[in-house]
């Protein structure tokens, strides 16, 4: 899926009138499609740029649990190769990984880092490579293609396989809940609260499940 979620940013890019230079710094500086999404809608909607800030980072709030459940693997390895995993940390390569370490505990810290940028090298230049073809072929791309179905399906086979707890799906019924009642919202602000609140419910699901296991 990363080949059409990198095409159809490129092209997404252009049409908000992001120059080549300024569609690829962004592709490669933030590497994060749903916050480069989300940064994009909101700057075609004229959004404070406070409002397309707090958003994307609040899109990305994922990757801050995502490096907490690699600390026990990636952990103990040299600072210079998790300043590289943090920068190469994509959905795709944390959802393929995770479930790799899992299945093989045996495994020392040289085969998870070897693993995991054997991920990323799969992934991380389609995504460079396609985001550069869609910014410059932009709209001669037929739209009989509907490239749109890639970011929904992407999310949807990354986060299905991972609601295997309580308060993995009591995070997901919130954001939904929420993302519905307030879509009316201006900004796209209905993302950002409906993800706090998903987060807050997950946490909170998950120590009321800790403490119940405590006292039983």
């Amino acid at each position: 899926m990363v080949v059409p979620f990198g095409l159809l940013f490129g092209v997404v890019a252009t049409e908000a009138g992001l120059n080549l230079l300024e569609t690829m710094s962004m592709t490669v500086l933030v590497i994060a499609g749903a916050a480069q999404f989300t940064a994009l809608a909101l700057l075609q909607d004229q959004a404070p740029t406070i409002v397309v800030i707090l958003a994307a980072l609040t899109v990305n709030l994922r990757m801050a649990m995502y490096s907490a459940a690699l600390v026990p693997h990636l952990g103990k390895t040299s600072l210079r190769t998790r300043a590289f995993a943090s920068y190469f940390m994509i959905d795709q390569t944390f959802a393929v990984s995770i479930k790799k370490y899992e299945r093989n505990p045996h495994w020392g810290p040289s085969q998870k880092v070897a693993y995991y940028f054997g991920c990323t090298a799969a992934l991380c230049p389609f995504w460079y490579g396609f985001s550069l073809i869609g910014a410059l072929v932009g709209q001669s791309i037929p739209k009989e293609y509907s490239l749109d179905f890639a970011i929904p399906i992407c999310f949807i086979s990354l986060i299905a396989p991972m609601l295997r707890s309580l308060p993995h799906l009591i995070a997901a019924l919130v954001s939904i809940v929420l993302a519905l009642l307030l879509a009316w919202m201006p900004y796209n602000l209905w993302l950002v609260i409906a993800a706090l609140f998903a987060m807050m419910a997950g946490a909170k699901t998950e120590l009321w499940l800790a403490q119940r296991s405590t006292q039983s």
